[in-house]
């Protein structure tokens, strides 16, 4: 559920994961520790995506909240 979400920036955001470290990618885009959940989506009827990466590494998380490989960039962001 991307539609209503609020586009937080229209470039990704470059993190450094770790192997085995659950997240929380925040799928609203009113998160102030964005890409990460920050609670902020209560009552708006978005949830966070959970993910645990299967490798440690640097990662480009989507900040469009539009992406097609959620919460992965896809490029979606550069046809906004």
């Amino acid at each position: 559920m991307s539609e209503g979400a609020v586009v937080a920036a229209k470039s990704p955001f470059k993190v450094e994961l770790k192997e085995g470290e659950k997240q929380f990618w925040c799928s609203c885009g009113r998160s102030a520790r964005q890409p990460f959940c920050d609670g902020s989506h209560k009552g708006t009827g978005f949830m966070p995506v959970i993910f645990t990466p299967d490798k440690a590494g640097t990662a480009w998380l989507c900040a469009c909240k539009r992406t097609g490989n959620r919460p992965y960039c896809d490029g979606t962001h550069s046809s906004l």
